[in-house]
């Protein structure tokens, strides 16, 4: 051989899905449902073809297979508020879950804006397989036209049509109001949402009604925002109200509200008891540490992308909505009703 010569060299072929079949003793197509939506195969089948393809090193091209089959394998994932701690637990369940499948998650902010949302999900529904809106405000007959095209869940929201997984703000509202009852406390404010908030209004619902029920006296406040900042804003109107206890739409406003409060000389809970929601990441960290009304957001993600992925593998089923339970978490924000001068 010339010495200028090298040997020809050969590129192994990458294995595809009929090396696979031949390797396993399958069907291809059994191959391609195994590996492009497990749910449809037996576990058994699946593992052995999992098993296989590693040994082979096989790798999906999952553009072809998009174009195969019109799946893209990810899921949307689309919440009012991107920077509020809340939504990390929906964002991890759901993404675990989804995993778990061999999905991704895409996530999109619609910055608390119903014409933001609906301009983002119009997007983000184009290039996924099903999406998850966590606490939409967009219209229902919005929602209901997306969900017309493709999967959709909703979170903290239920929408006539649609899957929905909602906190059911029932228990724990009425846990709290009985603590804060049962401590002397004579007038309760609820620190209201944003304006286009459907939990928001199902919460109030929740604390007027609590409060009907211990007789004691409830009051709506409107706020500007549901953020640190709102809460703080806040202050000033709660503090001329005479209550002694509020409990907020979420937690952000009530951390907010509490140093705001403390700024101006008051004890929390010498002088007014702060109950928070959702009992986020942190809330415990605050001074005294923050009370609050559970709500189990990363449950609430890991089945709205079950009932995602569920609705691939199955026959079609009626839309449904699943409550989940809310707890009242007492810390040190909460306490006796001050006495009256």
């Amino acid at each position: 051989m010339p010495a200028d010569e090298s040997p020809v060299q050969t590129k192994k072929a990458k294995a595809t899905i009929y090396d696979i079949a031949q390797q396993a003793g399958v069907n291809p197509s059994t191959v391609s449902r195994a590996l492009s939506n497990p749910g449809r195969v037996s576990p058994r089948t699946r593992r052995l073809v999992e098993i296989t393809a590693e040994v082979l090193n096989f790798k999906a091209n999952h553009s072809a297979q998009a174009l195969q089959t019109g799946s893209t394998r990810m899921l949307g994932l689309l919440v009012s508020d991107i920077t509020n701690p809340n939504f990390f637990g929906i964002l991890r369940e759901a993404g675990r879950v989804a995993t778990q499948q061999q999905y991704s998650v895409v996530l999109g902010n619609a910055a608390e804006s119903a014409a933001t949302e609906l301009s983002a999900a119009r997007r983000l529904i184009k290039t996924v397989d099903g999406l998850i809106l966590v606490s939409p405000r967009m219209s229902e007959n919005n929602l209901q036209l997306l969900a017309a095209t493709k999967k959709v869940v909703a979170i903290n929201r239920e929408v006539s049509g649609i899957d929905c997984v909602v906190p059911d703000p029932d228990r724990g509202v009425s846990q709290a109001v009985r603590f804060l009852a049962g401590n002397g406390h004579q007038k309760i404010v609820f620190a209201a949402g944003p304006e286009m908030s459907w939990m928001s209004a199902r919460r109030w619902d929740a604390v007027s009604d609590a409060c009907e029920w211990c007789h004691v006296t409830a009051e709506r406040i409107e706020s500007t925002s549901p953020t640190i900042d709102g809460g703080r804003k806040l202050a000033r109107t709660i503090k001329a109200s005479g209550a002694t206890a509020v409990i907020t739409h979420n937690d952000l406003m009530a951390i907010g509200l509490m140093h705001e409060l403390q700024g101006a000389g008051m004890a929390v809970p010498e002088a007014i008891s702060i109950v928070g929601f959702d009992d986020i990441f942190g809330a415990d960290f605050t001074t005294p540490s923050l009370s609050s009304i559970r709500s189990p957001l990363g449950e609430c993600g890991s089945l709205a992308a079950g009932l995602i992925l569920n609705s691939f593998a199955g026959t079609p089923q009626e839309p449904k909505s699943v409550m989940v339970d809310t707890e009242l978490v007492i810390r040190g924000s909460a306490g006796p009703a001050r006495s009256a001068p």
